[in-house]
């Protein structure tokens, strides 16, 4: 970004070399090196003056409610010179209990008659729930259909009483019509009740909705609908299908474009319906913001993606899933009311063109953010700031005033900036006509002549068309160089350049020109910088060879308030994704990421369980966008599918699958309940204990038999082969001989036995 000191001039008379005027023309501190004095300098500095800056209020309703403040300063005045930045402070609060103007804009063709049906009693209940968030609230209604003409309509006379004739389902209904203001804003709420309990559906022919007419014109009818200046501004928009656009009124001979401006009838209906094609997105959003409206789309489940670029392109806009039978409507503006509330974001109003806008905001965390001018996830009262730097390009005509407004969207609060401009030097003030310093043929101002026609030189000594060897080494840039570089005449020891169709050629000896610099598509320094003798000079908020490359980094930004969802950096406005796996606009979809579980865990928390981090505030809805399908049991078997689990409060498990389909959008698959494994029954395990004790038992036992069993057979067998060796050696022994028998000894042996055994007896 090109942001240096600005170069100084030398109003002092005699300095440096009569030939040139680029000697008095430099930096202050190189003047100064060649003996220039101080006081003798001419520097015009840039300055920024606060003309008005009353303290931010705190609180919004009560008898102070028309002089509630939520930004400062709101007037400074700005002396600018080309190339010399300056910058001044914006800080921005929502204040508390600030009042609430809720205009609900329904459709009520044939297929919302049951979310009709649904909020016959929403006023009162839409009131209670608000007046917890503001004590000021007041309610409002109106509906649409399409415009009453074909092919957008049932024109034949046969429906023009009842577009329903003939159609069993539903046989009788109301003629179509663009839009009819039915209630205006009011804090007498059962008034809304009776309003919609009169309200019939009607039919149109073909599906898209005329839905941006009534928008618009529930935008520019202050009066009719009754928008306060002091209050918060809802528009709450309720359909179920697509909008018609700009030019689709062609189709019905419509080529008169919308001109922005209200057409209501004595009948509080849109007079204009068959006479102006449909508003464009355009005039849509300037209308929103001039009127300081915050527009809610509530839409079914299919059409969410179709109005989330809608609010890409209108700013102040936010979109919200309405159940089909609009069951949830309540919950879904009270969410929808806390999102807004819980960012700011600053617009610029008719910014001149040669003026380039920087910002730098600090939000609650205290950190600084280049390139952004957007808060989230603020809490009412909480105050943030914005360092606004501002350059100007060139200098208008002298006596130029210009101003542009910086305004948060859907505030009325604004700061209002008037810009003058810084192009001459003090010095002019002492300007001599005829002077004899100029030879009495010039004007000399601030330490040169301004020769009258004709005549040149540092004193206007030289006549046009004079020529001579004495003048011509004075005008080349080194020896043997061409004279003036070869684009340009030498004159009086100076160099007239040439006129080129490409530029302006200048300098000393012509060496520099404003179009010989890098172009990006074919344009000079991208059209975000200046060219100055073959170097591209970025405005501010640009950078780069050929300032092609943007430092604002708001569309890095993804929706949980990081940059590439820091997975990332931003490059030149785009994000660069670093995180193997990542990609998306703000790197925000991750699959294969070892975070993707964790920050998708969090929405299925919030989402199915109203529990986890995100179910305290009001960022679920808003940083919880996916697709989330439950199903009973879960499919693993998709290999473009991450399966996803984490263990919960009770101890149980819940499985999740995280995909990304070709039409961009994260699904994620859950289990509708936590798998938990059933507590065991008492009798159970101690039978299982016991159970286990006695097989062990048994086993133990069984292995000490075997052992013993083979213990035994081990050792009978040594036995029986000992025995075997006996018999052996009795039968084969030679020493061995049998024992010789006597008959004196048996008898006595008899005898001794049979004394014995008469003893025993």
């Amino acid at each position: 970004m090109w942001h240096t000191e600005p170069n100084s001039w030398l109003s002092v008379r005699e300095f440096g070399s009569a030939r040139t005027l680029m000697s008095r023309c430099d930096l202050r501190q190189n003047l100064q090196k060649r003996g220039c004095e101080a006081h003798h300098m001419e520097s015009p500095r840039s300055s920024t003056k606060v003309v008005k800056s009353e303290p931010l209020s705190s609180k919004g309703s009560g008898p102070t409610q028309y002089d509630v403040i939520q930004i400062m300063p709101q007037k400074i005045s700005l002396s600018l010179r080309p190339g010399d930045q300056t910058s001044f402070k914006v800080q921005v609060r929502q204040v508390e209990d600030y009042p609430v103007d809720l205009y609900y804009l329904m459709d009520l063709s044939l297929s919302m008659k049951d979310d009709l049906d649904t909020i016959r009693n929403l006023g009162t209940k839409l009131a209670d729930e608000m007046r917890k968030l503001t004590s000021n609230f007041r309610l409002g209604f109106g509906s649409f259909v399409d415009k009453n003409m074909s092919p957008f309509s049932y024109t034949a006379r046969k429906y023009q009483d009842n577009p329903c004739n003939g159609y069993k389902l539903f046989p009788s209904c109301v003629p179509s019509f663009g839009f009819r203001h039915l209630l205006s804003l009011t804090d007498k709420v059962d008034r809304f009740n009776e309003e919609v309990q009169k309200q019939m559906v009607s039919r149109n022919r073909d599906a898209p909705e005329g839905g941006f007419d009534a928008i618009l014109q529930a935008a520019v009818c202050k009066e009719r609908i009754g928008w306060r200046k002091e209050a918060f501004h809802l528009l709450v928009f309720a359909t179920d299908d697509v909008p018609h656009l700009a030019l689709d009124g062609k189709l019905g001979g419509l080529v008169q474009p919308h001109d922005g401006e209200c057409h209501m009838n004595e009948k509080n209906e849109y007079s204009g319906s068959t006479n102006m094609d449909y508003p464009s997105l355009a005039l849509l959003g300037e209308k929103l913001a001039a009127n300081n409206i915050y527009l809610i789309f509530a839409v079914t489940k299919r059409l969410y993606v179709i109005y989330k670029n809608f609010t890409a392109l209108i700013p102040g806009t936010t979109v919200e899933i309405l159940d089909q039978d609009s069951k949830n409507i309540i919950q879904l503006i009270v969410n929808a009311y806390n999102s807004i509330r819980s960012k700011v974001e600053l617009t610029v109003w008719d910014q001149p063109e040669d003026l380039s806008l920087s910002f730098t905001a600090t939000c609650q965390d205290g950190q600084p953010l280049p390139g952004l001018r957007k808060c989230a996830d603020l809490k009412i009262g909480d105050t943030v700031s914005f360092d606004v730097s501002i350059d100007a390009r060139g200098c208008p005509a002298p006596g130029t005033q210009q101003s542009f407004t910086i305004k948060p969207v859907g505030f009325k609060d604004r700061l209002e900036v008037s810009v003058d401009y810084r192009c001459a030097c003090g010095c002019t003030d002492q300007t001599q006509a005829n002077s004899t310093h100029c030879s009495s043929i010039g004007q000399y101002t601030c330490g040169i002549c301004h020769c009258d026609p004709g005549y040149l030189g540092a004193r206007c000594e030289c006549q046009e068309g004079e020529a001579g060897s004495m003048y011509l080494s004075a005008c080349r840039q080194a020896e043997g160089m061409q004279i003036c570089g070869g684009r340009g005449e030498c004159s009086c020891n100076q160099c007239l350049c040439y006129e080129s169709e490409f530029g302006k050629i200048y300098g000393t000896f012509c060496e520099c020109d404003d179009f010989s610099c890098a172009r990006h598509k074919g344009i000079l320094c991208s059209g975000h910088g200046e060219c100055h003798c073959g170097e591209c000079k970025c405005h501010a908020g640009y950078i780069g060879d050929n300032c092609n490359c943007s430092t604002d980094t708001s569309s890095c930004v993804s929706d949980d308030g990081q940059i590439c969802s820091g997975r990332g950096s931003c490059a030149c406005g785009r994000c660069q994704c670093t995180e193997p796996g990542a990609f998306g606009d703000t790197c925000e979809k991750c699959p294969t990421c070892p975070d993707a579980c964790g920050t998708k865990r969090e929405c299925i928390e919030c989402r199915l369980f109203s529990s986890g981090r995100l179910s305290d505030n009001q960022t679920c809805q808003r940083l919880c966008k996916d697709e989330i399908i439950t199903v009973e049991t879960l499919k693993t078997d998709d290999p473009n599918a991450v399966l996803c689990l984490y263990k919960t409060e009770n101890e149980c498990v819940m499985k999740f699958t995280y995909s990304e389909h070709a039409n961009g959008m994260s699904v994620l698959t859950a289990l509708k309940e936590p798998e938990c494994g059933a507590a065991p029954d008492a009798m159970t395990v101690l039978l299982a204990v016991v159970g286990s004790i006695l097989l062990v038992g048994i086993v133990l036992l069984a292995i000490w038999k075997l052992v013993i069993t083979v213990h035994d057979r081990r050792e009978f067998a040594r036995f029986q082969s000992a025995r075997s060796r006996a018999r052996y050696e009795m039968a084969s022994n030679p020493l061995y001989k049998q024992p010789i028998s006597n008959d004196y000894v048996e008898t006595d042996f008899s005898m001794y036995s049979k004394s014995y055994n008469g003893a025993a007896h």
